[in-house]
């Protein structure tokens, strides 16, 4: 469902980073006003679309929120948060304060201020190690991991907030528990998320490529383009109000194989490149596959990148970057 944009203004909190500048630019597309709050923690002002007023602040601060809001917003994406399990194993407080505190923040400020859609970034991690794989929303959630829990409670909130807004400013709510996420434009250099990039960037900085358990756990990659596709599909979509969705190609591939594909690409090979096993992290999960069906039946989304083709893609941005740095 094509959105109609009505000269409407979205705030996309976490908008410098890599999901949210993606959401961003393709908002700009549909012809809406867009509004970046981003702490550039992990972010980039170079991935804000020149289009986008940017606000640089944070979502725990009322200052920042107060900032971003006053901009007579009518949607609001939450996509900003702590986005690694290994560092919420190191500073859960933080990790807390950031995906929890700062969308209960997001959220009151949206009924304040009469926002009348919202719609949150959740994770696939919430599942935890499922007894069933490709696994439904109905799946009953065993999160693993601090941040896991934070951002099933922010996704808690946000639905419960919006079940008892107020009548006469409802906040229609939609939460995407998204997989892996992918493509151009992923940080290369920041090795606590995005493991396909990991590598990627392992390759070009002559690294060992490093692999935690046997390499056979299985990820869910979805392209950003798809990503995008579904959050703006669903903007003006009755069927996704109050519900939980995945995100995610429902297709499943073993980290060892993601790890043979880069290789393959870069014309090498596991018997020639430097492999290293290592023991599993906290928080790791064993098999993450989407059912995506409800995406599909509620907003007609069908992933059309395919796999090999969208990783080729990216590790062709990825090999011009490296040739711009050492031009």
């Amino acid at each position: 469902m094509a959105p109609d944009s009505q000269n409407r203004t979205v705030l996309v909190t976490g908008g410098a980073g890599f999901v949210g500048s993606n959401v961003a630019k393709a908002l700009i597309q549909h012809g809406f006003h867009v509004v970046i709050l981003d702490n550039e923690s992990t972010g980039s002002r170079k991935n804000v679309p020149p289009e986008a007023v940017y606000i640089l602040g944070d979502v725990r601060q009322e200052v920042d929120l107060e900032r971003a809001f006053s901009q007579r917003i009518d949607i609001v994406f939450h996509i900003a948060g702590q986005a690694s399990i290994r560092k919420s194993f190191d500073n859960p407080t933080q990790d807390l304060d950031v995906n929890t505190r700062g969308t209960v923040l997001v959220t009151s400020y949206a009924q304040r201020y009469g926002v009348g859609r919202l719609i949150y970034a959740s994770s696939m991690t919430i599942y935890g190690n499922p007894v069933v794989v490709p696994t439904p929303e109905e799946c009953p959630p065993d999160p693993l991991s601090y941040y896991a829990i934070s951002k099933y409670a922010g996704e808690r909130y946000v639905l419960a907030a919006a079940r008892n807004s107020n009548g006469s400013h409802p906040i229609q709510a939609t939460c995407f528990r998204m997989f892996n996420v992918y493509g151009p434009g992923q940080s290369l250099s920041n090795s606590y998320q995005g493991v396909f990039a990991i590598f990627i960037g392992n390759v070009l900085r002559n690294e060992p490529i490093k692999i935690h358990s046997d390499g056979k756990q299985s990820r869910d990659f979805v392209h950003i383009d798809d990503i995008t596709r579904a959050w703006v599909m669903s903007i003006d979509n009755p069927a996704t109000y109050g519900q939980v969705i995945n995100l995610g190609s429902g297709e499943d591939v073993s980290v060892n194989r993601l790890c043979d594909f880069v290789l393959s690409t870069f014309g090498t090979n596991r018997e020639t490149y430097p492999i290293q096993f290592h023991p599993p992290q906290p928080g790791d999960i064993r098999k993450s596959v989407a059912d995506n069906s409800k995406a599909r039946r509620m907003i007609g989304w069908v992933p059309q990148v395919r796999l090999e083709e969208g990783m080729s893609e990216t590790i062709r941005w990825a090999t011009e970057q490296k040739k711009l740095q050492l031009a």
